[in-house]
């Protein structure tokens, strides 16, 4: 017997397949999506489903439909696309949108990220329980698959590449930068896909491509460049070409990491408060949205630029609500996750790496000379450890560190030399996460070695 409540998370569906995601649990889900949303009076009438590279996809989201199609909604089926190409395809249709990815996760998995029209989220506590509850409920009842005749929406195949990449590049102007070298490392997933349609349309930009086939097994190494590991090919790319610039995807393309002409990372921190100077440009004194882990320095450029910063709790959800709560034109994260109000609050990597390029093309320096003008703090990066008792060791912690604490998202300890760190749990493992961050690398460093003592004794 399966049980949901192992793979549906508090933002999106995740599990290996097929033990724990398979065809009937997908055809579950595809029943308990559209029934939740019609019980919440939410608009159900036609989905959109977009699938990655992995070679579970076109079946796991085959079955969805079809359990979907069997409650009576038409199906939009967009193919192969990126997570940000299925939100682009929810916003401009205005249809709820299924995509079918497990992000940067290994091979053996997959997942399902659920929204609603307009690309606003499906969490936790916006409809992913009773999804999970309905979904459940069917499994359970041991009723017989889906056959033709219980078919009663219709299907359509519709490719939306083309319209993407058009809107896109409709959100910034890249018409007079100067010619940049640019070399993407699309980690075998869904950055191979979009990134010729979007950054080889006429642009003045050469692309040098690193892993751009297609492949659900990742060959090469992890599409996740949140792990300093699998940015090695694309560093050393940069330097070995004399690029202007490097790009990294995640497996479903909607995150983007940037590594500068040197060949080192730039934190997401410092792409972030660079956006938001650009976004804050369009619109002085809009709200720019944070969450908790990012660096101190983007509220203190945000608000050097007139802007507003709202800080959120860790994930999508939360950040999408603010970003629809206060009208925010932009948000990020410190994962490399970036919300624009033009991409109906959604998150889209190559949004954020179109200005990035449109930055650094629009004048002479190098992009480490940009970027030195945004690093002012030293930073941990995440540390994770297994812990036995979360919320003990999160009690233990705070009777080590007596000083300012608040706990919009697990603990956050302010020090009084500026220095802050954040303690919080997974929502999935035994794990307690921890952020530093500090005035010098000397003190972070220390700050996060006296920390990790306590987490792991």
């Amino acid at each position: 017997m399966i049980d949901l409540s192992r793979i549906v998370k508090a933002y999106d569906v995740r599990g290996t397949v097929p033990d724990q995601l398979n065809e009937p649990v997908a055809e579950a889900l595809g029943r308990a999506f559209v029934q939740t949303l019609r019980a919440r009076g939410e608009f159900a009438e036609k989905i959109v489903t977009a699938h990655d590279m992995r070679a579970s996809g076109p079946a796991l989201a085959t079955a969805f439909a079809n359990g979907a199609r069997a409650e009576g909604a038409d199906v939009l089926e967009a193919g192969l696309g990126s997570t940000d190409l299925l939100y682009y395809a929810s916003g401009v249709l205005d249809l709820p949108g299924a995509m079918f990815t497990a992000s940067h996760n290994p091979a053996q998995y997959n997942g399902i990220k659920l929204c609603k029209q307009g690309a606003k989220p499906v969490g936790q506590d916006s409809g992913l329980t009773e999804i999970r509850e309905r979904a459940q409920q069917i499994l359970d009842s041991g009723a017989p698959r889906v056959t033709d005749g219980d078919l009663k929406g219709g299907i359509e195949q519709y490719s939306l590449l083309e319209r993407y990449a058009t809107h896109l590049l409709g959100l910034v102007d890249l018409s007079a930068i100067r010619p940049l070298t640019v070399v993407v490392d699309a980690g075998n997933g869904m950055g191979g896909y979009t990134v010729p349609a979007v950054l080889g349309s006429g642009l003045p930009l050469t692309i040098i491509p690193l892993y751009f086939e297609l492949d659900g097994t990742f060959p090469n190494h992890e599409a996740n460049p949140l792990e300093p590991a699998n940015l090695i090919d694309l560093q050393a790319k940069v330097r070995e070409t004399g690029a202007d610039i490097g790009l990294a995807f995640d497996g479903d393309a909607d995150r983007c990491f940037v590594v500068d002409e040197r060949g080192e990372a730039v934190s997401p921190s410092v792409i972030t408060a660079m956006v938001a100077v650009r976004e804050l440009a369009k619109e002085p004194g809009a709200t720019v949205i944070h969450n908790l882990i990012t660096s101190k320095v983007v509220p203190e450029i945000v608000r050097e630029h007139g802007g507003e910063p709202v800080r959120t709790r860790v994930g999508h959800s939360f950040i999408k609500a603010e970003m629809a709560r206060t009208g925010a034109i932009f948000g990020g994260e410190h994962s490399a996750h970036y919300y624009f109000r033009d991409f109906w609050g959604a998150d889209t990597g190559m949004l954020a790496a179109l200005h990035t390029l449109a930055l650094l093309g629009g004048q002479a320096a190098p992009l480490s000379a940009l970027a030195k003008d945004y690093e002012r703090y030293a930073a941990s990066g995440e540390i994770n450890s297994t812990v036995a008792d979360t919320a003990a060791k999160m009690a233990e912690v705070e009777q080590a560190f007596p000083v300012e604490i608040d706990r919009l998202d697990g603990i956050t300890l302010s020090f009084p030399d500026g220095s802050w760190a954040n303690v919080r749990p997974s929502n999935t493992e035994p794990l307690l996460r921890l952020n530093v961050e500090a005035p010098t690398a000397e003190r972070m460093a220390a700050l996060r070695d006296e920390m990790l003592a306590v987490i792991r004794r």
